[in-house]
């Protein structure tokens, strides 16, 4: 049996998650945050940890951004095959929530609608929009808003077969330590593993929003985000890039199958402001 869901819905939980993740960071994240004051023994690198700290506090109770870079809206929406939109076009319907949010929010509009001509859109749409349809009748909407000062530091490589885990492991300590103070660190990587060139970012976006904490389900996954997250912390970059233990808050890591001539690996790197919200209708 077939959902009616009005696209005015989507355009009002957009609305309300891009101005949301902009004010505040979510409940795990924050919780990172809070320990990585904890685990830094460089006097300057937590006094750094706590302006942070500060920062959040002051962005959340005067409903100010955290960021000056409120970021470029990426929207996932898992579509239940048993949802049927009605009122409108659904891409439209999740750009006027982007619209209204960024304006009525008054978030930063960073957006330009050709990457040649460079002229601004001034209301941050559109949005880049991945679809995904799924059994049932409901509707996931996952939003992030992604700063620039960090996405500029990622990186895709097509390698061999035969570099397996350890040169995996080696290009994603190397993509951080590349990227040194640039991304705004303490950084949060995310990782994706196969599939193709493409699909392999798109992993690595989709990795930045699961939950701090929550590592892959698969054993093997799991020890390499924890082992990397190790490795990245030892070197030294720490908070602001100013020397220090916490460089790294998270590295989560999705696979994908691939071709048996191929090892494509993307890192997308994300600042301590790794902005994201998920709801359902």
């Amino acid at each position: 049996m077939m959902r009616d869901i009005d696209v005015s819905e989507v355009t009002k939980a957009v609305k309300e998650m891009c101005i949301s993740v902009n004010y505040e960071l979510s409940d795990d994240m924050k919780e990172c945050m809070r320990s990585s004051v904890d685990k830094e023994q460089s006097p300057l690198g937590k006094q750094i940890l706590n302006q942070l700290q500060e920062n959040l506090k002051i962005a959340r109770e005067d409903r100010i951004p955290i960021c000056q870079d409120t970021g470029m809206a990426v929207v996932f929406l898992d579509i239940g095959q048993d949802v049927h939109f009605e009122g409108g076009v659904l891409e439209d319907a999740v750009n006027e929530g982007v619209r209204q949010g960024y304006t009525e929010g008054y978030l930063r509009k960073s957006v330009v609608r050709d990457p040649l001509d460079r002229v601004n859109t001034k209301d941050n749409t559109p949005a880049v929009i991945y679809y995904n349809i799924v059994p049932g009748d409901q509707v996931k909407i996952t939003v992030t808003t992604k700063g620039f000062g960090s996405e500029n530091m990622s990186k895709i490589v097509m390698l061999k077969p035969a570099q397996g885990a350890e040169g995996v492991k080696d290009a994603i300590v190397q993509t951080v330590e590349e990227a040194g103070p640039n991304a705004c660190p303490p950084v949060f990587v995310g990782v994706g593993i196969g599939g193709t060139f493409e699909k392999a970012a798109l992993m690595a976006k989709q990795a930045l929003t699961r939950p701090a904490g929550q590592h892959s389900e698969i054993p093997y996954v799991k020890e390499m985000e924890e082992e990397l997250l190790e490795r990245i912390n030892h070197l030294g970059i720490g908070p602001g890039g100013l020397g220090g233990k916490v460089t790294c808050l998270g590295v989560n890591i999705n696979t994908y199958p691939t071709h048996i001539a191929g090892l494509p690996l993307a890192v997308n790197m994300c600042c301590h402001v790794n902005r994201h919200a998920v709801r359902y209708l």
